[in-house]
This record gives C-alpha cells, structure tokens and sequence, in this order.
C-alpha cells in the first residue's frame, strides 16, 4: 500500500529548502548505493553529513512530528535523517530495492520498513522523472506537487523516469516502524482511517468509537515491537 500526503511542507518551506540546496555541494549519488542499484543509479546527492542537509532534515522531521496522517501509515519508530538528491536531463534511476538496514553518520543503523519521497520541484518544473513504484496491483507513477510526499513500503520495487527537461530535486527517507509486517500496518492504518472519519459523526465517549479504539490499541500493543 502506498499513500499521497498532501502539503508536508509550505510554499515558503519548500522555498527555503531549494534556496539551501541551490548553495550546496552535489555529488555523484551513486556513491553511496550498494552494487545492484550502483548499476543503475544516476543522479547527485547532497553529502549526507553536509550541514545544509542536518538542516533542511530537522524542518522535515519537525513537519513529520505534526502530520497525522504519515504517523498513522508508518507508525515510525525511528526516522532516519532526510537525504536530498536531484535528477538533471539524462539522469535516472532504474528499477530496485533498498535496502534493508540503512546507516547515516549521525545514527546507528535500522531496519528499513517505509521508504518516503518529498517532492520539492513542482511537475511543471520537468518533464520525465515519475517515481514508479510496483506492488501486488502493478505499477503506480507519482509526480506530486512541490510539498507534498509519496510513502510506501520499503520492500517496493521502484524506479525514477529519465528526466527530458528541467531538474526534479526531491527529499528521501526512511522510517523504522513499530510494525514490521506490512498487512498488519495495513490493517492497523485502515482502522484507524476509520476511526477519524466515525469521531467526525459521534462523540468519543459513543459505544462504537470507545470499541474500535480498544481494537485498535489491543492489536498495536499485541503487534508493536519497540
């Protein structure tokens, strides 16, 4: 399952990172891949340990602290810190899974569980460059809008388009969850989606609100790992 999270960061959010990230160091992203994806792999990166990366990482991971929504899907347990990478004319990355247990310099390592996009070129900005991600119902292309995000399993295969005009530049992550297994993060999102929507037409205090909840925590606490 893979969810579209609108406006992650402001207009003026998103200003601040590309104005950063146009003063900053770029290298060959392909450096810091293992051997499958190194072969397919072309674009720049900003060094993971720069300081403009530390951060526009922190404003990420202030922004993820208030989105209910992306908390509700993965259920984070550790957020590794934001990369940002970009995709000029010619650049793209082929088709291949990350890998399971991520490092950065400034944490220890961690399992890999969701892996997350931010988009921080608008589509109007280039042509080409769709992330495409593949699961049991085929294949998905995302070109969001600048501030807004894509998050899906890390166990996805996916890809970025070859880029025909422009520059996409984008911010990526990875999240530890509490819930290792996918269906019961699945599950666990759903009842929750469905939680919010019945507090929108019944008190909290109401029968089939205070059931679901205590479903819903049991399930957590029986399937959380921390």
């Amino acid at each position: 399952m893979l969810i579209h999270i609108k406006n992650v960061l402001s207009a003026e959010e998103v200003a601040h990172c590309r104005k950063v990230l146009e003063a900053s160091q770029w290298v060959n992203g392909a450096d810091s891949s293992g051997s499958q994806a190194r072969q397919v792999k072309h674009n720049l990166q900003v060094p993971a340990d720069a300081r403009e990366a530390l951060e526009l990482g922190d404003i990420i991971l202030r922004a993820l602290g208030r989105n209910a929504l992306f908390n509700t899907f993965a259920l984070p347990l550790r957020v590794l810190p934001p990369m940002f990478n970009r995709y000029d004319v010619g650049m793209s990355f082929g088709f291949h899974v990350d890998g399971a247990i991520r490092a950065h310099p400034a944490v220890p390592r961690m399992r890999a569980d969701v892996s997350t996009t931010l988009f921080l070129s608008g589509p109007d900005e280039y042509d080409g460059g769709e992330l495409v991600i593949q699961d049991t119902y085929g294949a998905h292309a995302a070109k969001l809008p600048a501030g807004d995000m894509i998050v899906y399993p890390t166990t996805s295969l996916h890809a970025v388009n070859p880029i025909t005009r422009g520059s996409r530049w984008a911010s990526f992550f990875w999240s530890q969850s509490m819930v290792k297994d996918e269906g019961q993060r699945t599950i666990l999102y759903e009842m929750d989606v469905a939680i919010m929507r019945l507090r929108q037409e019944l008190p909290d205090d109401h029968p089939s609100v205070l059931g679901l909840l205590n479903t819903y925590n049991n399930l957590l606490r029986l399937w959380a790992e921390m």
